[in-house]
């Protein structure tokens, strides 16, 4: 069945067996269907699409399929035609583009060729939304979406709601085309971070000290694997101790908070990866590496490494990068590294590491905890009991300790 009645196909899935006794009392096998995470969605074929709760299943209709697939990266708002007059796009940035690629054809036929434009059946030539996002000086306008970036630079480190917003100054909001919008949002950050002086509880100034490289990436990361059907911003938010820059959409494809170093690249915008890095000086190369790059570069220079919550942290549709203005502290190398090959980590495994009591181990990982970096993996238990884990991360342990069937593997 899952050969047949599965569309589009899954990966072929692995069955496990472990040996065990029966009701009957006869040797028998438990059988354990492993099916690795998908991109797609996966409907059974005269039998509909099911999302999985959690003591029952829930037929899904045809519009949160559609959704489903958006989120997940399956389709993409990229791909959808605009009807908009062509000559809306013989702007100055298609100008650059089509002089760094040394494309001589007129606009409309270039972008055909280009997978940026389709003819309908009238014979009307319609960009994508991806050329309206790359190449219009007012994408948010013409697609009637939101498409630009919007800074705020807090005073202090937390969001004060009340009749005076705590800004050090009035927002500033991004707009034109994506490759514009990344130098220009690049470019008023770093301003912003030399400009923004504040001070501290204790009467010192707060120096803010991020690498330049990683700022950039992240923005750029934002711009161009965001949900473009979400009808909202990016927002880039400043505080006295971290950045924080948060995208429309979640994680799409395979890629999840955890697995975001090791899991390569999957874009949600193949259209505007691939023609971004085709501008002069283009602000991505496109080569599956600017994550990695962040977690390095946050290293080399003692700082925390990039934070990346999703929809399980904030209840947002968004994904949200977290880099912090605070040097990393020795000890959260060890506990990282121990929380990387156990899972879950306990007070007493924090005094051990750094070598300290119970009440500084215990401030120290209420810190992590409320920066977001490990979350509680068993609230429900007492204090001294109770075991941390990386944000986001469900344990999970081998589910038998036992060795594998006695029997010979029978077919299923």
């Amino acid at each position: 069945m899952i050969e047949t009645r599965i569309t589009p196909p899954l990966d072929k899935p692995s069955i496990h067996e472990v040996g065990c006794t029966l009701r009957d009392g006869s040797v028998g096998s438990v059988a354990i269907l492993t099916i690795s995470k998908s991109s797609s969605v996966h409907s059974i074929v005269l039998d509909g699409t099911w999302q999985r709760l959690k003591k029952s299943n829930r037929e899904l209709v045809a519009e949160e399929v559609t959704r489903l697939s958006l989120e997940r990266g399956a389709v993409t708002a990229e791909a959808q035609l605009a009807e908009i007059d062509l000559e809306l796009l013989n702007t100055r940035s298609w100008k650059a583009y089509a002089s760094s690629r040394r494309l001589t054809r007129p606009i409309d036929q270039a972008l055909l060729h280009l997978g940026l434009a389709q003819k309908k059946a009238e014979g009307r030539i319609c960009p994508t939304w991806a050329a309206v996002l790359l190449f219009a000086e007012e994408p948010s306008g013409l697609l009637q979406a939101k498409t630009s970036i919007r800074i705020l630079h807090y005073k202090g480190s937390q969001i004060e709601h009340g009749a005076q917003p705590n800004l050090l100054k009035p927002p500033k909001t991004i707009s034109g085309p994506l490759f514009a919008q990344i130098a220009d949002a690049y470019r008023q950050v770093l301003e912003e971070l030399a400009s923004g002086v504040q001070m501290g509880p204790m009467g010192f100034e707060i120096v803010q000290a991020y690498p330049a490289r990683v700022i950039k990436e992240a923005i750029t990361n934002a711009v161009v694997h965001r949900d473009y059907s979400l009808p909202n911003d990016i927002h880039i938010r400043i505080f006295s101790d971290r950045i924080e820059i948060a995208s429309p959409g979640v994680l799409p494809g395979r890629i999840t908070a955890q697995n975001i170093r090791e899991a390569g690249s999957y874009s949600r915008n193949p259209l505007i990866v691939s023609k971004l890095r085709e501008f002069p000086d283009p602000p991505n190369l496109d080569a599956s590496e600017g994550v990695v790059m962040m977690f390095h570069t946050m290293k080399a220079a003692g700082l925390y490494p990039p934070l990346y919550l999703t929809r399980a942290s904030t209840g947002r549709d968004q994904v949200r990068v977290v880099l912090f203005n605070e040097n990393r502290p020795a000890p959260w190398d060890q506990v990282s590294d121990y929380l990387e090959k156990h899972g879950v980590i306990g007070n007493a495994q924090v005094r051990d590491i750094m070598g300290a009591d119970t009440l500084a181990a215990s401030k120290v990982l209420k810190k992590w905890v409320d920066n977001g970096l490990l979350e509680v993996a068993n609230p429900d238990a007492a204090k001294q009991h109770r075991r941390y884990k990386f944000s986001e991360v469900d344990p999970v342990g081998p589910l038998f300790s036992g060795p594998r069937g006695k029997q010979p593997k029978k077919n299923l």
